[in-house]
C-alpha cells in the first residue's frame, strides 16, 4: 500500500516504539498535518493510529512515524490478509521485547558493580571497582545505549516543541551522568565553589534500568490486552482450493480473486465470503454468530469466511477477499473500537498535556529549595527522583489498556462496539427498548389462521394475500407467500405495488385492487361485524392481517389472516436479568395494542408501544432519552432512525446492512441475553478505569510531594532516585494488570 492513496476512507494501522501517551500525542499531531487527512488519532494503549483522509498518500503516513522516532505498520488493506499484518506486528513486538530484554539484562549487571564501586564504606574496598574512571567507563554504556530511546524520544519532541515522560528521564539521568563525568574529570575545581564531590553513576544507570525493567513487564502486559484480535485473526483459512479447468488447486488465500470456484471439503474452512454454487451441507457458523446448532446450506445460500463446513462437499463461488469479509470487517471494526477514546479519557489527556512542563518546574523550585537548605548533594538528588516519578505513564495506560480488553472480551462474546465512548454511555443504561418482530421474537412469522368472508374460500383469501404481498420484504409477507406455496397455491401478477408503512401493502391483482394491512387501512366501520373474532385471535397475541378489495371509493373485507411470531427463549431471561439491574425494558411495535400486550405480558415488560410507524419510533426514543440512558435494540431498517437517535443503538446481527450501520454496537448471535452481557462489561469497564484513573492520580498527587522531601521534617526520610524509579515503573505495570482482570470477569 505504500504507493498507493487513501481515498475518502478510514485506515487502521499499528505503530511501533511508543513509550507514554505523550507518544501519542505527538503522532497524531504530525499525522493530522499530512496531507489530505482529515482527522487523525494514534492511542497509546491500543498502539494504533486511525487515519481519515481523502487523497492521502499512504507513503507520507509512514514516513511521517518514522521521522518522529517510530515505525508504522501499514500493508495493502485490500490484498493481505489481517493475519498477515497481525503476525507482522507480533514480530515486530517480539523484537521490541528481545531488545529491551537485553538491555534489561546488560544494564542490570553493569548497574550493579556500580552499585558495588560506588559505595565502599557498604560494601568495603574494592579495588579497580572504587576507580572513578571504571565507574565512568560502566555507566556509559547504560546511559548511551540502553537509554539510547530516551533521548530520540526528547529530541523528537524537543523538535516538535512538546516533552513527554522520556524528556523527564533523559534530563533526569543525564543531569545524574553528567555531573558525575564533570566530577571525574574536575572535581577539585568545582567543589571549590560549594558543589558535593559525590558521584551518582549508579543513580542514572539504576533509574534506567528500573524503567526499562518496566517498560519490558508493562510490554509483555499490554499484548495481553490484544489477545482478542490475535484469536480472530487465528481463525481465518490460510489456503483455499480452486476448482478451474476441470482441476483442483490449493493456493494461498491471498490469491483468491473474486469470481473463483472454491471447493470446501467436509470439516474445512470457508475460506472467503461466497455463495454455494453446488451440493449441500451443514455450516458451524458459531465464530461468528454464537449459535451453537450448524445452519443447513444449500445452492444459492450465502456463506462466511472461516466458517467451519461440517459434513457435505460444497462448491462456493468467492464473493468477498481480504479485508473485505465479514471476519476482516469484524476485526477492523474491534481494532478501530479499541483505538478510540472515551470522554473520561479527556481529563487524563488534560492533564498529561500540562504535567511535563510543571514537573520541570517544580523539579527546579526543589533543587532552589533543598540547596538553600541543605546543599547541593539533597537537592541534586530531589531534583532527579522529582522528574523520575512524575513520569505520567500510568495516566497515559489508564484508559486505553482497560478500553482494549473491554472491546476485546466484547468481541469474544459476540459484541461489536464501534466507538469507545459507547461504553461510558451504555454505563449510564436506564431503559432498553425493544423492537418486537425480529428482536424479542424470531421475525420469522408463521400463518395460524386463515377466515374467508363472503365468496371467497380460504384458498382464494390466501391466494390474493400472497399474490399482492409476493413483491414485499416484510416478515408477515414471508409468511404469507411461504404458507401459499406450501399449499401450491399459483400466485398471481401484481401490478401498481404500492407499500403502505405501517399499515400494509395494495395492489392489482387479476384486475382487482387488493388491499392487506391491519387497522389503520381499513375505515373504523367495515371491521365492526368483524371486531370480535379480531379481538379474540390479537388477544393469542397473533397479528391479524385483513385482506380487502377497493375500487377507489369504498372497501370491503374478504378474509382474515392470523400470523403468529414466536418469542425468542432468551427474550423472558433477558427482561429479568435487565430488571435486576434496575433497567426498565420497553417494547415498541407496529402491532395493535392487543397482540403486543399478548407479547409483553408473557415476557414480563410493563411498557409498550403499540401501532407506531417507522417514523415516529425515533420521537419515542427521543422522548424516553429525556428520562434517562436510553439503548434501543432493533434489526430492521425501519429501526435504522431509532438506533441512530438513541444514546446507545443495539443492532441485532442478524438484521439489515442499514441498522447494522446505524448502531454503535452489533450483537453477531441472536440471544438477546447478550445486551445485558454488553450493558454488564460496560459497567465492568468503566468501573477499572476509574480505578486506574485514581491510582494513577493517586501516584502521582502523593509521591510528587514525597520525592520534594515533605516527610523529611516529621521522619528525617528523603526518597532516592533508585527507589522513585522503581515506583513509576511498579504504578504503570499495576495498571495494566489492573486492566487485565477485565478478561476473567464473568458477563
Amino acid at each position: 500500500m505504500e504507493n498507493s492513496s487513501l481515498n475518502n476512507s478510514k485506515i487502521t494501522f499499528p505503530i511501533i516504539g511508543m513509550h507514554c501517551a505523550s507518544c501519542a500525542k505527538l503522532l497524531t499531531k504530525r499525522l493530522s498535518k499530512v496531507p489530505g487527512v482529515i482527522n487523525a488519532m494514534v492511542n497509546y494503549g491500543s498502539e494504533q493510529a486511525v487515519v481519515e483522509g481523502d487523497g492521502v498518500d499512504v507513503s507520507a503516513l509512514k514516513q511521517v512515524v518514522k521521522e518522529a522516532g517510530y515505525q508504522a505498520l501499514i500493508s495493502d488493506n485490500k490484498t493481505s490478509s489481517t493475519e498477515a499484518l497481525e503476525i507482522q506486528r507480533e514480530e515486530a513486538k517480539n523484537k521490541e521485547l528481545k531488545d529491551l530484554k537485553v538491555k534489561v539484562i546488560v544494564s542490570a549487571v553493569l548497574s550493579i558493580f556500580l552499585l558495588l564501586g560506588s559505595f565502599p564504606q557498604w560494601f568495603g574496598d574494592l579495588g579497580i571497582l572504587n576507580n572513578e574512571h571504571l565507574l565512568l567507563l560502566l555507566a556509559t554504556p547504560v546511559q548511551f545505549w540502553a537509554g539510547l530511546g530516551f533521548y530520540r524520544a526528547m529530541w523528537s519532541g524537543l523538535k516538535n516543541r512538546t516533552a513527554s515522560m522520556d524528556t523527564l528521564i533523559a534530563v533526569g539521568t543525564s543531569a545524574a551522568y553528567g555531573y558525575s563525568a564533570l566530577i571525574t574529570f574536575f572535581g577539585e575545581y568545582i567543589t571549590k565553589f560549594g558543589a558535593t564531590s559525590a558521584m551518582y553513576y549508579d543513580t542514572g544507570s539504576v533509574i534506567i534500568t528500573l524503567i526499562l525493567l518496566g517498560r519490558f513487564l508493562e510490554t509483555k502486559a499490554k499484548a495481553k490486552t490484544s489477545d482478542a484480535i490475535k484469536k480472530l485473526a487465528g481463525l481465518q483459512a490460510r489456503t483455499a482450493r480452486l476448482v478451474k479447468n476441470g482441476k483442483e488447486e490449493d493456493i494461498p488465500l491471498e490469491e483468491v480473486m473474486v469470481g473463483d470456484v472454491l471447493r470446501v471439503r467436509p470439516g474445512e474452512k470457508i475460506p472467503v465470503d461466497g455463495v454455494v454454487t453446488e451440493g449441500a451441507t451443514s455450516i458451524d457458523e458459531a465464530m461468528v454468530t454464537g449459535e451453537a446448532i450448524p445452519v443447513e446450506k444449500k445452492s444459492g445460500d450465502s456463506v462466511i469466511g472461516s466458517t467451519i463446513n461440517k459434513n457435505g462437499s460444497i462448491l462456493i463461488k468467492a464473493q468477498k477477499i481480504g479485508s473485505d469479509t465479514m471476519l476482516a470487517r469484524i476485526i477492523q471494526m474491534v481494532s478501530e473500537a479499541q483505538s478510540t477514546q472515551p470522554a473520561i479519557q479527556r481529563l487524563a489527556d488534560t492533564v498529561s498535556s500540562y504535567f511535563v512542563p510543571i514537573v520541570l518546574m517544580v523539579s527546579v523550585f526543589t533543587f532552589v529549595l533543598w540547596y538553600l537548605i541543605s546543599g547541593f548533594g539533597p537537592a541534586f538528588s530531589n531534583l532527579i527522583a522529582v522528574l523520575v516519578i512524575a513520569c505520567p505513564c500510568a495516566l497515559g495506560l489508564a484508559t486505553p489498556t482497560a478500553v482494549m480488553v473491554g472491546i476485546g472480551k466484547a468481541a469474544e462474546q459476540g459484541i461489536l462496539i464501534k466507538d469507545a465512548s459507547v461504553l461510558e454511555t451504555a454505563f449510564k443504561t436506564k431503559y432498553v427498548m425493544f423492537d418486537k418482530t425480529g428482536t424479542l421474537t424470531h421475525g420469522k412469522p408463521e400463518v395460524t389462521d386463515i377466515i374467508a368472508i363472503g365468496q371467497l374460500t380460504e384458498k382464494g383469501v390466501l391466494g390474493f394475500a400472497a399474490s399482492v404481498e409476493q413483491v414485499s420484504e416484510h416478515p408477515l409477507a414471508e409468511a404469507i407467500v411461504g404458507k401459499a406455496k406450501e399449499e401450491k397455491l399459483p400466485l398471481q401478477k401484481v401490478t401498481d405495488f404500492k407499500a403502505i408503512p405501517g399499515k400494509g401493502v395494495e395492489g392489482k391483482v387479476a384486475g382487482e385492487m387488493v388491499i392487506l394491512g391491519n387497522r389503520m387501512l381499513f375505515e373504523h366501520g367495515i371491521l365492526k361485524d368483524l371486531e370480535e373474532r379480531i379481538v379474540e385471535l390479537e388477544n393469542q397475541g397473533k397479528t391479524v392481517m385483513i385482506l380487502g378489495e377497493s375500487d377507489g371509493q369504498t372497501a370491503r373485507v374478504n378474509g382474515l389472516i392470523a400470523v403468529s411470531d414466536t418469542v425468542k427463549n432468551s427474550a423472558a431471561d433477558t427482561i429479568t436479568l435487565l430488571k435486576r439491574q434496575k433497567i426498565e425494558s420497553v417494547m415498541i411495535t407496529g402491532d395493535n395494542a392487543r397482540t403486543a400486550n399478548a407479547v409483553a405480558n408473557k415476557l414480563g415488560i410493563d411498557t409498550v408501544y403499540a401501532q407506531i410507524l417507522p417514523s415516529e419510533k425515533a420521537e419515542k426514543v427521543n422522548d424516553l432519552k429525556k428520562k434517562g440512558v436510553t439503548a434501543f435494540v432493533g434489526d430492521g431498517i425501519n429501526d435504522a432512525p431509532a438506533l441512530a437517535s438513541a444514546d446507545v443503538g443495539i443492532a441485532m446481527g442478524s438484521g439489515t446492512d442499514v441498522a447494522r450501520e446505524s448502531a454503535h454496537m452489533t450483537l453477531l448471535n441472536t440471544d438477546l441475553k447478550t445486551v445485558y452481557k454488553a450493558i454488564s462489561l460496560s459497567k465492568s469497564t468503566i468501573r477499572i478505569i476509574r480505578q486506574n484513573l485514581i491510582w494513577a492520580f493517586g501516584y502521582n498527587v502523593i509521591l510528587i510531594p514525597v520525592a520534594m522531601g515533605v516527610l523529611y521534617p516529621f521522619f528525617g526520610k528523603l526518597l532516592s532516585p533508585e527507589i522513585a524509579a522503581f515506583a513509576m515503573a511498579a504504578s504503570s505495570f499495576s495498571v495494566v494488570t489492573n486492566s487485565l482482570r477485565l478478561k476473567k470477569i464473568k458477563v
